[in-house]
């Protein structure tokens, strides 16, 4: 029951407001598996999207493996994650309303299987990001006092 966690996507919290999150099965090839158990991933830019029935991650980039032959996969491919038809048409019935996306959020190993997990999103606006920041920086200063320093 341990988790290994291989990347995370930082930027999605900064960008988007977390409604649910959801956790999902990946399909890869053997040379995928490789780079990711040497953390060879990045999450930052990527998004998932339902098509046909089916969520697929894209823009997830995956570098090559580097002990790998001629049969390397594609960096930045599309990969089917998996998840039950009930649980493909709660996140469909959530973004087919407006603003709403789905966004990675992790990606780890449990039990030796690779897992990702995905949120429903907003979009945050600039000054949201601002008043964030600047709440931030209140507590730390607050903190900060109570220490005495």
């Amino acid at each position: 029951m341990q988790n290994q966690l291989i990347a995370k996507n930082k930027k999605a919290y900064h960008n988007y407001h977390i409604l649910d999150e959801i956790e999902t099965g990946i399909v890869l090839v053997g040379t995928e598996v490789k780079a990711l158990r040497e953390h060879r991933v990045t999450l930052t830019d990527s998004f998932a999207r339902i098509q046909n029935g089916e969520v697929w991650l894209e823009n997830c980039h995956i570098s090559a493996y580097k002990k790998g032959n001629r049969e390397n996969h594609l960096p930045k491919r599309r990969r089917k994650l998996l998840l039950h038809r009930r649980e493909i048409n709660k996140l469909w019935g959530k973004v087919s309303l407006k603003g709403l996306t789905l966004v990675p959020l992790s990606l780890y190993f449990k039990n030796g299987k690779a897992k990702m997990k995905i949120a429903v999103a907003k979009g945050k606006k600039t000054f949201d990001k601002r008043e964030v920041k600047r709440r931030k920086i209140i507590d730390r200063e607050i903190d900060e006092q109570l220490r005495g320093k």
